[in-house]
Formats: structure tokens, sequence, C-alpha cells
């Protein structure tokens, strides 16, 4: 991850932390300073990286966060008038717009807008790309040939960028399916029931639309923040685990021909409660890139850039070697970067000078792999414990 991308991303988590902190203690004044430094964060973010992959989640982010400080304006104002009752009041608004957002319309924690990937745009992982294939996309083609059913339940886990979300979103292209991006903290609620009434929501919607004949995939990054082991329950964790499973269990009915999906992704699957697992019949590990898809990654992240005659993207790829995706991209990024601060300080106007060999070490030797060699090893365990392609 680039430096100014990284800083802002962690300056807008840090801010939302301060602010589910400040809201627990009822300090809603500092929740909402803390939240509009949030927004001013993932704004600059936009502004910077309108393209990037996770722009549509910030968009998405952002108006949520603008209604949650209207939400908490509106709660200071009813506590300073009354002194008592805001949870009541909460709940209220809360079932008010549950009545007015039916099924047709997606819950508001959700993102339904997908990235334009497709399988072609992702290097490698072709072992995951199969076990989709054969778990959604042949199913949905010929539900005919599928008497026992197919699976509706994937988990996608492995280190940290290694394209789990771009795999989610290419099946939903790959099927012109409808996706569904939910982070996992965003069904999470303080409030009384409210957690549960959220994954019903987001299922009630996803069996509507798959009713219509649409394919629906619900992807729900971070699943181990909704379905993971705890020491000490906090609020209604138990019951919105326990609604998840009932919706699970009832989407896998073999009687049913609803082409609804989940699929979830995780960076730590061992804190997996592990009925949940048994929920996710296909277990698909994504693992760092290999030399071919290393080499095939820089291909396509290069094709927009101008390369000087010396960079050999053969010899790139060896160098990588331990690299996630999401970092190789960042390492172009920051070649591209280099050449372009470069124009800039030199007052010259025109284009930005080929991008060389040199330009790519140099960025390389200022930055290590994202992903540590001991989390490997976490991964290949679970992996022989629980893998199921």
């Amino acid at each position: 991850m680039s430096g100014a991308r990284a800083v802002l991303l962690e300056t807008a988590r840090r801010y939302a932390l301060a602010y589910k902190e400040a809201e627990v203690r009822g300090d809603y004044e500092t929740a909402i300073v803390n939240l509009k430094r949030s927004v001013e964060a993932l704004e600059d973010f936009l502004r910077l990286y309108p393209d990037d992959l996770l722009a549509p989640r910030v968009r998405k982010l952002i108006l949520q966060y603008k209604d949650r400080i209207k939400m908490l304006e509106r709660k200071m104002l009813v506590v300073a008038s009354a002194g008592n009752g805001e949870e009541e009041y909460e709940v209220e608004i809360n079932e008010q717009k549950e009545k007015s957002n039916g099924v047709r319309t997606p819950p508001e924690f959700v993102l339904k807008e997908k990235p334009d990937v497709t399988f072609d745009d992702i290097a490698g992982l072709e072992d995951a790309k199969q076990a989709i294939k054969e778990a959604i996309i042949y199913p949905i083609r010929r539900p005919d040939l599928f008497p026992l059913g197919w699976p509706r339940g994937i988990l996608l886990y492995g280190p940290p960028g290694t394209g789990k979300t771009m795999l989610a979103a290419a099946v939903a292209n790959e099927i012109d399916g409808e996706f569904l991006y939910v982070d996992a903290a965003s069904i999470m609620s303080k409030w009384l029931g409210e957690g549960e009434r959220n994954v019903k929501k987001l299922f009630s919607y996803a069996r509507s639309r798959a009713k219509e004949g649409v394919p629906v995939i619900i992807f729900i990054d971070e699943i181990d923040a909704l379905l993971g082991v705890h020491t000490a329950e906090i609020g209604g964790e138990v019951r919105v685990r326990n609604q998840f499973l009932k919706e699970m269990d009832g989407i896998q009915d073999k009687s049913s021909n609803l082409h609804v999906y989940v699929i979830g992704a995780t960076n730590k699957p061992w804190k997996l409660d592990e009925p949940f697992i048994r929920r996710f019949q296909k277990r698909i590990y994504v693992p760092l890139p290999d030399f071919k898809a290393r080499r095939k990654l820089l291909e396509l992240l290069t094709r927009k850039i101008r390369l000087a005659p010396d960079v050999d993207l053969d010899e790139l790829a060896r160098i990588l070697d331990g690299y996630s995706g999401s970092d190789i991209r960042d390492i172009v990024q920051g070649a591209y970067m280099r050449v372009v601060r470069e124009l800039f300080e030199s007052g010259k106007e025109g284009e930005p000078r080929p991008v060389t060999m040199e330009d790519f070490k140099e960025i390389i030797r200022r930055r290590k792999p994202s992903v540590d060699k001991n989390m490997l090893k976490l991964f290949e365990e679970w992996r022989r414990r629980f893998e199921a392609l």
C-alpha cells in the first residue's frame, strides 16, 4: 500500500474507532468530532485515488458516516431535552427506516456497486477460480446437471492483499449477477436486536432478487469479526451469529433452486467458530502469488505506463518473491510516482520519462513484504485441517 494511501485509510480507521468508543460512553459530541475527521480523511482518499478498488466502498462509508453524524446530532438534542430514553429513540428510528426499506432495496449498510473486474483481470489463483466456477458458475448455467444441489457457502482465506475481494467481484461479473459487499462490522450494532435485523434484511433482499431470476453474491469481508470465537461476548453477538446460521441453513436447502451465495473472506480463518466453518462447503486458500502470477500481474499493472527498455519483468517477478498482489501494485505505483515527482520538481512540461529498472529497484529496497513468514505457516496449518476445494 502506497504511503499516502495507507496513511489516509489508517487515519480514517483510527478516528472511526475513536468515534465508536465515544458513542459507547455516551459522549456524542466527541463521537461527532471523530466521525467528521474520519470523513475528511476518506474524502481526501477519494480525491487522490478516485479509481482505487476501494473507492466504491469508501464512497458508501462516507454516506453512512454522514448519516450517522446527523443521527448523533438528533440524539444530542433528544438527550438534552429529555435526559433519558436515547436507546428507545434509536430503535424507533431504525424500525421506521426498516419499514420504509422493502426487500426491493438493499439495506443501507450494503455496497451494491461492484468493481469492473473479471477472472481475466486476476493474475494466477487458477485453483481458486476453478473451485468457484464449479460451485457457482456451472450450477447457474446448468442447474439441471446438479440434482444433489450445489455449494452456497464459499470461504476465501489467505494473507491480506492476495485478491480475495477481486475474486468475489469477478464471480458476480462472470454470471451477470448482483454483488452485495458487506463489511462484517457494519452488520453488528450495540442497539438491542438491530444486528439480527440487519442479517434478516440482507438475506431477505438477496432472496427476493434471486426469485426474480438474478443471481446474488453476498460478499462479507473480514467475516471472522462476525463469526469468530470470542472469549467474552458483547451485546447481541451470539444472537447475530445464530441468525446468520439460520439464514445460511435456509439458502443451503437442497429443495431450493435460488441462486444466493455467501462468499466470506478472512485473513484469520483460525478465529472462525467451527460450526460456521462447516457451512462453507468450499474453503479456498488464496495464497501469495507464485512466479507466473507475479509476472502476469506486473504485465497487467504496467500496461498503462511507459517502461524503459532495461525493464525486465521476469527479473522483477523473481525479486518480488514473498510479496502480495497488493504489495506489487503499490511498488508499481511507487516506481511510476517517482518519475512523476521528478517531472514536477524539474518544473518542465510534457510527459514523464519512462520508468526504468532502477526506479523499481529503488522502491523495492524501501518496501518489505507485508506478509510475515510465520503468518504463512499459520495459513498452511489451517489449510491442512480445513481446506475443501
